[in-house]
């Protein structure tokens, strides 16, 4: 991912940011020691702005496209109540067994269930019932809009889906590969869904917040 807002300023914004627990930042440290995809990593101040807004829409239910090592998950769940819980969708297994690994060692770790498989099968099985309070969406931008298409059915009125890399490191102003054509389609989808309101924040890698109406 390639830095679109100053180092600078991002560091300001970190520093006058409520902090995250040892364990997230210990995560976050093996994270970038371990693994070569590394930049997939949220970070601080996006964890720290996701767990606001779970606070922020009162969310119950929350699904997560996208674990990677488990960090943005441990953010949501901490901002659960205690009846709250998190289905988190992740393809690959490496992956998963270092969320979980992490997940075991919290105390808001019960409030999370991994999905290991294809999100959108994951999501065509579950029961025609399930409903969701807020969606944090963060996997293989190709599929965005199946992504999205898939969950806003089962997310309720007034619920939130939070869209990660809706800048794609500034390549959005002028798309030539598939994945950045993809994420110019996901937020031309959006913005033009009249079932939805959206902001696009110029957050890290830009981030857009979508209401359902």
């Amino acid at each position: 991912m390639k830095a679109i807002i100053p180092r600078k300023i991002e560091e300001y914004c970190l520093r006058h940011t409520s902090p995250r627990g040892k364990l997230l930042q210990e995560l976050e440290k093996y994270t970038r020691r371990n693994c070569t995809d590394a930049r997939m990593l949220i970070g601080p101040h996006e964890g720290t702005l996701l767990a606001m807004l779970v606070r922020l829409s009162d969310a119950r239910r929350v699904l997560e496209i996208g674990t990677f090592t488990g960090y943005s998950a441990l953010c949501l769940a901490g901002a659960l109540p205690k009846n709250g819980r998190l289905l988190t969708c992740e393809i690959k297994p490496e992956h998963a067994v270092i969320a979980q690994s992490f997940f075991d060692r919290s105390r808001h770790g019960c409030k999370i269930k991994i999905h290991l498989g294809p999100a959108l099968e994951t999501l065509a099985g579950l029961p025609r019932a399930t409903k969701f309070d807020f969606v944090f969406l963060d996997a293989d931008k190709e599929n965005y809009v199946n992504y999205y298409e898939a969950v806003l059915p089962r997310l309720r009125a007034g619920g939130l889906i939070v869209a990660d890399n809706v800048l794609w490191s500034g390549r959005v102003l002028a798309p030539k590969k598939q994945t950045d054509r993809a994420v110019v389609r996901f937020n031309r989808h959006a913005r033009r869904d009249a079932r939805v309101e959206c902001v696009m924040l110029p957050v890290r890698d830009g981030v857009s917040l979508i209401r359902k109406r």
